[in-house]
């Protein structure tokens, strides 16, 4: 009885600990940024006057875009991931909670790493930032949806969280590389991490789940996920760029997403032996464009190249969906439930090329003096005589004085070190949460099922009952007791509905035995 207690008690004490903590964590180092504090008073004389900050508030600014990159967080990821027909109550509510989790986690260990561990203020951009790290443990979530307890997912949170603040830290501050959309440092790292997690993970218990699946209206709880994704992927991109290079990502995230979901279409169909559309492509290898242009999105890659990269996003996707996951499975025993590889891996990785590519061409006859802005790394060195007659007139600071072609090496090195981080950090989770057999592995019929979590309602069980009635009969196709003049046997669709209804209680009845 007292370990029954003790396991019922385990995820409610540490989330109250958890929080505790956080609150503790933010009264010593987190404090408000002079744009959300009270204008102070000086005092003149006898008379109080008022004394202007000089700050412009940048909530004006930002939180049009932070609102949309919240409701991707929230809804975007959550109803993506509720395809799977047993599932949903965890991939939405787990999904809520992984994010509460990583918002405030991330703000604290992000903030300390920057700031040296001394205390630190917050604004708008540190909740941009904060909802990023979030994206990447949520991309890590998609690939272990369904194989992993509440617990072991909170503990994959508070560790991934501190390496990716780490790998960030080492490739925008030490390596000085540019990622506007966060495709190497949140894309890569979450997709990789979470399969590393998942290859050491794996059961093979895992493939003989029938629970793995979706049914009609969870694939559209899931495309209206996708779609939320879709239209605030712009927004995703361009959140934290300024002035021109904003409205760049903008357009250029824009239109590799309307080629990307166009090429998806396409090759869905191509691939398939009746020439249908896969659910499964048209949620997830749509988009796909906006990851792969997300480290160039703030460049100068002109609006046909933004086209060409989300076509080839597209096709990677797409093809990834149909013949790598497979292989990855069967082959590697890397199982990826929400295929994160085909939507953020791979196309992650093609960005971070993409974005070398870019860079190695960047010039001031393309960028003007804003090129020094674009890549802060490039600027000249402060003892350099180009410094001194630029900084003047330039609203930026020295550099490193880096030619095109160092910074593009530069870019690689960054998405090398982020792979390796991703990969290391996660085998080094995955054994740990092997080693912890207290966190609750799932395990045979608790695979992709929320009725170990939740409180499930009636109905949904006859539903599920349902589905597998109408599955069983597609699988059948005709059934060699029925027959018509003839003797050829009857299909589904020629039964009348007596017969249809006979053979569903008769299915029904054998289920039950």
């Amino acid at each position: 009885m007292a370990s029954v207690w003790l396991s019922k008690l385990k995820l409610p004490i540490s989330l109250i600990l958890i929080q505790l903590t956080f609150v503790v964590l933010f009264s010593i180092f987190v404090d408000y940024d002079d744009s959300a504090s009270p204008t102070p008073l000086k005092r003149d004389g006898s008379n109080v006057t008022v004394k202007a900050s000089g700050k412009k508030n940048m909530v004006h600014d930002y939180y049009p875009m932070f609102q949309d990159v919240h409701v991707m967080m929230f809804i975007g990821f959550g109803f993506l991931m509720m395809f799977l027909r047993r599932y949903g109550f965890s991939s939405v509510g787990l999904n809520m909670l992984i994010a509460v989790i990583c918002i405030q986690w991330s703000t604290l260990i992000g903030g300390i790493i920057h700031h040296h561990g001394e205390k630190f203020k917050i604004n708008i951009t540190t909740m941009l930032t904060s909802d990023f790290a979030s994206a990447a443990v949520l991309i890590t979530f998609g690939a272990l949806l369904g194989k992993t307890s509440p617990m072991q997912m909170i503990v994959v949170t508070m560790i991934e969280i501190v390496l990716f603040s780490a790998n960030e830290y080492i490739g925008m501050v030490l390596l000085e590389v540019v990622d506007v959309g966060g495709s190497m440092f949140v894309h890569a790292f979450g997709a990789y991490f979470g399969l590393a997690i998942s290859r050491v993970l794996y059961n093979p218990e895992v493939e003989k789940s029938n629970k793995e699946g979706s049914v009609y209206h969870s694939d559209m709880f899931a495309v209206v996920g996708s779609i939320f994704l879709w239209m605030f992927w712009p927004s995703f991109n361009s959140a934290l760029a300024i002035d021109d290079a904003q409205h760049r990502a903008v357009l250029n995230t824009y239109y590799a997403l309307a080629a990307c979901c166009v090429i998806t279409f396409a090759i869905s169909s191509l691939v398939d032996k009746d020439g249908k559309f896969d659910m499964v492509h048209i949620q997830n290898a749509t988009l796909a464009g906006g990851v792969a242009v997300g480290t160039s999105a703030d460049m100068m890659i002109h609006p046909y190249g933004a086209l060409i990269i989300g076509s080839l996003a597209g096709l990677l996707s797409t093809l990834g969906y149909k013949y790598i996951t497979p292989f990855l499975k069967e082959k590697l025993k890397i199982h990826d439930t929400c295929g994160v590889n085909n939507l953020h891996g791979m196309p992650a990785i093609m960005a971070g090329i993409t974005g070398a590519i870019v860079v190695s061409l960047a010039d001031k006859e393309a960028y003007g003096y804003t090129l020094y802005r674009q890549f802060p790394a490039m600027a000249p060195n402060a003892s350099s005589p180009e410094w001194e007659e630029l900084k003047d007139f330039l609203e930026v600071k020295s550099g490193k004085g880096r030619s095109a072609s160092e910074q593009a090496g530069y870019q690689l090195i960054a998405l090398g070190v982020t792979l390796g981080f991703a990969l290391a950090g996660g085998l080094f989770v995955g054994f740990l949460l092997k080693l912890c057999g207290f966190l609750g592995q799932p395990s045979g019929d608790r695979y992709f099922d929320d009725n170990s979590t939740w409180h499930i309602p009636h109905d949904s069980e006859s539903g599920d009952v349902i589905s597998k009635v109408i599955a069983e009969l597609e699988k059948r196709k005709s059934f060699p007791n029925k027959a018509d003049a003839s003797g050829a046997p009857l299909l589904v669709g020629d039964f009348g509905q007596g017969d249809y209804a006979l053979e569903e209680k008769s299915f029904i009845n054998d289920s039950k035995v």
